[in-house]
């Protein structure tokens, strides 16, 4: 007998069956999702990501999206004749890179991504310095030799996110869009890592899971692409760490994965937003495709 139905409708209707269990399982649940890396410069990558967010919100998940820069930052500052200078790997960041800083994340991404939202026909409002703040902190110094206070500008690590209005704009089906500019106690703006601030604000809303996407698609356990962990404890990253499997720009994200699940979320997980549906495939699936964190 001929087939009538394909093969590729029948996989589809069977990845709806398998995605319902998990729909149930986290319908009210929160769960916050970072966008960064490479992602950011293809809007086509991006605009992917952001529509899998939105299904997330419309089959009962409440999402939050933290973003990075991409390369905007640096476009932008080489338009305006700046230079970047880096110490122990951060970017140094006077007022003029603050500036700069600002108006890239908070209104040409912060303000693209609020806009694919509406695409959707979905409420975003977009939580930065320049609008309801919700990330507050302080000067972030690095040690130099004889313990000597490194000052590498208007840079700044977490103190405080404010999960009440995180929660109330989640409750009312709005979906936060947060850029990493927090601001201190005096009310000056400060640049934050990005994944940090994802970590924070996964433990501070108690989300449910804190899903880090980049252009990476885990962690490795060798120098091998193909040599991926699909699990790894908390213990295991450290080991990994302490061996220098893990470095560089892993680190960021598996200290944000700490922060999190240090603060009540129940699983982190690094992907490749690269791949179609990313998102999708780690959360709505039992095998996922990157790798998940846990305690």
């Amino acid at each position: 007998m001929d087939q009538i139905v394909s093969q590729e409708a029948i996989n589809k209707a069977a990845a709806l069956v398998e995605a319902q269990e998990y729909i149930h399982q986290f319908a009210d649940k929160t769960v916050v999702v970072k966008v960064g890396g490479s992602i950011m410069d293809q809007p086509e990558d991006l605009r992917a990501v952001i529509n899998d967010v939105c299904f997330m919100a419309s089959v009962g998940m409440r999402p939050i999206i933290v973003h990075g820069g991409g390369k905007g930052i640096t476009e932008a500052m080489k338009k305006a004749g700046l230079e970047a200078h880096f110490v122990q790997g951060r970017r140094y960041t006077d007022e003029r890179t603050l500036a700069i800083a600002e108006h890239v994340l908070t209104q040409d991404i912060n303000g693209e991504i609020q806009t694919m939202i509406r695409d959707r026909n979905l409420d975003p409002m977009g939580l930065h310095s320049l609008s309801s703040c919700a990330v507050f902190g302080k000067r972030l110094f690095l040690q130099g030799e004889d313990n000597r206070k490194i000052d590498i500008g208007f840079v700044g690590e977490v103190e405080w996110v404010n999960a009440e209005l995180i929660n109330a704009l989640t409750q009312a089906n709005v979906i936060p869009v947060i850029a990493p500019i927090a601001r201190d106690k005096a009310g000056s703006k400060l640049n934050v890592n990005a994944d940090s601030v994802a970590g924070h604000v996964a433990a501070a809303v108690k989300a449910e899971k804190l899903v880090l996407i980049s252009d990476t698609h885990g962690i490795r356990m060798s120098d091998d692409a193909k040599d991926l962990a699909r699990h790894l404890t908390k213990n295991q990253i450290q080991n990994l760490i302490d061996t220098g499997v893990i470095t560089s720009g892993m680190l960021p994200k598996v200290e944000a994965s700490f922060i999190a699940l240090a603060g009540g979320v129940k699983k982190a997980h690094i992907i490749d937003g690269r791949i179609q549906h990313a998102a999708l495939l780690e959360v709505y699936t039992q095998t996922g495709i990157g790798t998940e964190i846990v305690l």
